[in-house]
């Protein structure tokens, strides 16, 4: 492990501790952004020509799952800025001056950005829907008026990105908010039995007006770009199956009960659960670590052709994972579903992992059109082959 995956594990230690706090009170959790804050996490994943830490997606990853495996909430919300900032400095997608603004309020205090698409009408953005949230341009400014729901990281965001419908146009931008500009609100709604710390309230704006270079980017109709980033999503899930299997272990090298000699560690039907959670979760840590590394190593080209490979990470993970925590519960027995024992917080954390990005069944679909598509154009390649 290098030095930097060991400053962030000694970090997130202290994680676990307040996490069954801050999930009953639904509460979020500041001193663990504070402490990360302390060790320069959130400028880790910038571009090392802007200033940043420039680590890898692989070594990005490997960061998340620990954080994850002390507090998913934590990991979750932290996710997304850190992989937000790391891609629009990669692909160069906002104005450089723009960029570069942000990034040093990041470095220099430790500021989080996150995007805020989704909306109460328009469902998961990923579906396609337009904004209801407006954009209308007043001089060289814009005035926005909305409301955007699952905004996670709320109570401590300096930046958020908003999706926009731009008034007269069949347009949408994206746009940099100041959260501390006039307009804004936090409507503390957020009442979820998942990721209760999560901070993923709703964000009100009322004639919000920001500047003209604020409009940082236009969403393009149609399929989005590969998204190396999204990973962050199945190694947080990960992460949490890992926490639940150190427990469900634990539990069963230490429980006796007088029917038996020894522990129930040592009863088949335990191990072959045990043995079933391993096995997922060695499956999930290899897809998910090759995957990023080849990304890693892939030129933008590459990259593009990759989005199939990416949606199957993640649906494959989160899915194992809540197999996986499922299973560790059935070896603690009843007591795993007591409010003392940390699995139940385990069990519900990770079924929200089925409603992050991208969903299931346009993942499944996606896989089968891509596979339809290569062998047709095999089969083709072969006729012709043979006419010749």
């Amino acid at each position: 492990m290098n030095g930097r995956l060991a400053l962030t594990e000694e970090t997130a230690k202290k994680f676990k501790e307040s996490s069954r706090e801050h999930d009953e009170n639904v509460t979020f959790p500041f001193e663990n952004f504070e402490a990360l804050k302390a060790i320069g996490y959130p400028q880790l994943s910038i571009p090392k020509e802007y200033g940043g830490g420039g680590v890898s997606l692989h070594e990005l990853m490997k960061h998340q799952e620990i954080i994850a495996k002390n507090d998913g909430a934590t990991a979750l919300s932290v996710g997304w800025h850190m992989g937000i900032i790391m891609d629009i400095g990669e692909k160069h997608s906002w104005d450089d001056e723009k960029y570069r603004k942000v990034v040093a309020d990041v470095i220099e205090n430790g500021s989080l950005i996150n995007n805020l698409a989704t909306e109460p009408a328009t469902g998961s953005p990923t579906r396609g829907g337009r904004p209801e949230t407006t954009a209308r341009k007043d001089g060289d400014r814009w005035i926005l008026n909305g409301r955007k729901t699952f905004a996670t990281l709320s109570p401590i965001l300096k930046y958020a990105v908003i999706s926009a419908s731009i008034e007269g146009t069949d347009e949408v931008g994206n746009f940099v908010v100041d959260t501390a500009l006039k307009g804004v609100h936090i409507d503390e709604t957020w009442n979820s039995v998942a990721m209760r710390a999560s901070g993923s309230h709703d964000f009100i704006m009322k004639n919000v007006r920001v500047e003209a270079e604020d409009l940082v980017s236009y969403r393009t109709p149609g399929r989005k770009s590969p998204a190396g980033w999204l990973l962050h999503i199945p190694a947080c899930y990960l992460g949490i199956a890992r926490a639940a299997q150190e427990a469900s272990v634990n539990f069963a090298a230490e429980y006796s009960p007088n029917s038996i000699k020894g522990t129930i560690s040592e009863l088949p039907n335990v191990q072959e659960k045990l043995g079933r959670v391993e096995l997922m979760l060695m499956e999930s840590e290899h897809f998910l670590y090759s995957v990023a590394r080849k990304w890693d190593e892939s030129s933008a080209e590459e990259r593009q052709q990759m989005g199939n490979e990416l949606g199957a990470v993640k649906t494959s993970i989160v899915n194992k994972a809540v197999e996986a925590v499922d299973l560790a519960m059935r070896v603690v027995g009843a007591k795993s579903l007591s409010a003392d024992s940390e699995l139940q917080r385990h069990y519900r954390n990770v079924r929200a992992g089925l409603h992050n990005p991208p969903m299931d069944d346009m993942v499944i679909i996606g896989l089968a059109k891509g596979s339809i598509s290569r062998i047709k154009e095999a089969r083709n390649e072969k006729m012709t082959s043979n006419a010749e």
